[in-house]
């Protein structure tokens, strides 16, 4: 990788200065990483978590900056992305980019992806997807030695101003369920806790966990949860063998949880607070103490006699038998994307709810990056609403044209019609299986994550107003005719035929490619529409590969997925072994005037870092 000047940082706003404006001249002499992501992403979101230490352990030397570079629309409102910012704690400044400017700018092509910049100015390393944050520790370092001993490297406070947050009984709640008693019992995720309220939905009878991050069992007032978002009310007959009711998808712990509602004491029920990365094995029956990765959502699913899992981070459908205490894979192969079929082969999009049908033989889910509804039913998958990651908008009528945007929560109501959390559009959807019929019971929400059905209500978790909202299911349904829209991203333009693709990676500094076990990379390469590869798709271990591009589709989508493993070289007592993952989607315009090649980085590092 050559050794290029940082182009400077342009958007619409900022956020987290405190109204100040930032320039990269303005902060050489520090260290910064630019982190490329928008605030629908899992993956994302990951990404975050994995810089919060590095943010602490080099706060005097390194400057970190989110990029926000909206995928859907909802998340290029201003007022929107101050509150995702609010939500996931994110304490460094963020450059509101969302013209996609500073994007094009650093020729990024996927998010997460990371930009490091020395205090000279210049760009030393670019890393996609996630698991990076010990590669760039050692970067890091490595940095700081070598401006510290030339004087490049000018150390002070940080540059990161924390938003006023107005208190409320609720933080960003993100599900809600209906206990025997009456009352309801919310995930509170912004406050780290449970939160059970009355009947009325706003006045709160107790909380559990202590509103700390963490992972930590014990009682109501002890407990701590990080960002729990699924939980569900296990049956009577469950309950009484287990000694707890409640089991809650611990997002960020990468865990489930176990409440006893007579005392509120938690327990954790599976998970080891690691996340589950790429070359950790499969659940298969397995014990409980293995990796999750970000459960979003569970529900008692009566044809499995277990709790489904929305297992939103690696995207696929786990379950877990409370009685046994084993986890299983029930769909999904960890590609992202929408292709239906037998639940082994099908491909999910960080599946974010899930709700079982009346008569218990349906699992009902939400994929909210396929901006669709679907279904498992006797181990296959279905597609009700929906098209594909880069399809979305505000569209009903006939199922097969209408469309939602990034929903995160679903129900089922006893007329066996399926209501829908269609979060950015702020709307609550409903699909009637007898008749694929598409309509809007609610607009006007501040993004809506988890629906319930009570009487001739649902209660909707009104995420971003911090509360709880009642409402009636019309006699007669809107009819929404709105736009149908694409993720806005420049096309590639490319010419037909063949056509070269190469994946840069290159092991952080100390490490060598582990191959102990098999290839230590990984390549699978598809499109969408499938008909835009002539050849090239499928999987294999080299990361460079030739393709055929048609020329019978004008604009399709490569979809480039790709892991390397990486280990600590000889001579260490106690090696340190790590995965690195990115999918891509690049979209694609055939123009015979256009390339034909396409590089993209999933670790690249200049040749030299200390000129």
């Amino acid at each position: 990788m050559l050794r290029l000047r940082a182009p400077e940082l342009t958007g619409r706003s900022w956020l987290n200065t405190g109204g100040e404006t930032l320039s990269l001249p303005g902060l050489r002499g520090r260290i910064v990483i630019l982190d490329f992501w928008t605030f629908c992403c899992i993956n994302c979101l990951h990404v975050i978590d994995e810089l919060r230490p590095l943010e602490a352990k080099y706060g005097d030397s390194l400057v970190v900056i989110g990029v926000h570079s909206p995928k859907f629309e909802h998340e290029a409102n201003s007022d929107a992305l101050a509150a995702a910012v609010e939500r996931y704690d994110v304490h460094h400044p963020v450059l509101d980019d969302p013209e996609l400017s500073t994007w094009q700018q650093y020729a990024v092509r996927a998010w997460p992806t990371l930009v490091v910049i020395d205090p000279e100015g210049y760009i030393v390393a670019q890393l996609s997807g996630e698991g990076h944050g010990h590669a760039l520790d050692r970067l890091l370092e490595e940095l700081v030695d070598s401006h510290s001993t030339r004087g490049t490297l000018h150390r002070g406070t940080g540059v990161y101003v924390p938003p006023k947050v107005k208190p409320s009984t609720l933080r960003f709640p993100s599900k809600t369920i209906l206990l025997p008693n009456g009352n309801l019992l919310v995930t509170d995720t912004g406050h780290h806790s449970l939160a059970e309220l009355a009947g009325d939905g706003q006045t709160l009878v107790r909380r559990i966990g202590s509103g700390s991050r963490g992972l930590v069992n014990g009682s109501a007032t002890v407990a701590q949860f990080n960002e729990p978002n699924g939980l569900c009310l296990l049956p009577d007959d469950i309950r009484k063998q287990v000694g707890f009711d409640v089991v809650v998808a611990d997002t960020v712990n990468h865990s489930l949880r176990g409440v006893r509602l007579s005392d509120g004491r938690v327990r954790t029920l599976a998970g080891t607070g690691t996340q589950w990365m790429q070359g950790d094995p499969f659940p298969d029956r397995s014990f409980p103490d293995m990796p999750l990765s970000s459960p979003w959502d569970v529900a008692w699913f009566p044809a499995w006699r277990e709790v489904a899992i929305a297992m939103a981070g690696n995207h696929q459908v786990w379950s877990f038998d409370p009685v046994t205490s084993r986890l299983t894979l029930r769909a999904g192969t960890t590609s992202e994307g929408l292709i239906d079929g037998d639940a082994t082969s099908a491909w999910f999009a960080q599946t974010s709810g899930l709700a079982p049908s009346t008569d218990g033989i349906t699992l009902w889910l939400v994929d909210s990056e396929t901006s669709s509804l679907r279904r498992i039913r006797n181990g296959v998958v279905h597609t009700e609403i929906g098209t594909g990651l880069f399809d979305f908008g505000l569209v009903d009528g006939d199922a097969s044209q209408a469309m939602l945007q990034h929903p995160l929560g679903v129900a089922v109501l006893p007329d066996r019609s399926v209501v829908i959390a269609d979060t950015y559009n702020g709307a609550i959807r409903r699909f009637d299986p007898s008749t694929r019929e598409v309509s809007t019971l609610a607009t006007g929400l501040a993004e809506p994550s988890g629906v319930v059905a009570r009487g001739d209500s649902l209660i909707v978790t009104e995420s971003n107003a911090h509360r709880l909202v009642r409402v009636r299911v019309p006699k007669e349904a809107l009819r929404m005719t709105g736009e149908r829209m694409q993720t806005q991203r420049p096309p590639l333009d490319v010419r037909p035929g063949t056509f070269e693709l190469a994946v840069n990676f290159v092991a952080p500094a100390g490490q060598k490619l582990d191959d102990r076990y098999g290839p230590a990379t990984h390549l699978a390469v598809s499109a969408t529409p499938p008909a835009l590869l002539a050849e090239g798709s499928g999987t294999g271990s080299e990361l460079n590969r030739q393709l055929v591009l048609s020329d019978d589709v004008a604009d399709g989508v490569l979809h480039v997925s790709v892991r390397a493993a990486s280990c600590d070289s000889e001579g260490v007592e106690f090696p340190a072994c790590h995965v690195h993952q990115q999918d891509w989607g690049v979209p694609l315009h055939i123009d015979d005037s256009g390339v034909n090649s396409l590089e993209l980085s999933l670790a690249q590092r200049s040749d030299d870092t200390t000129p």
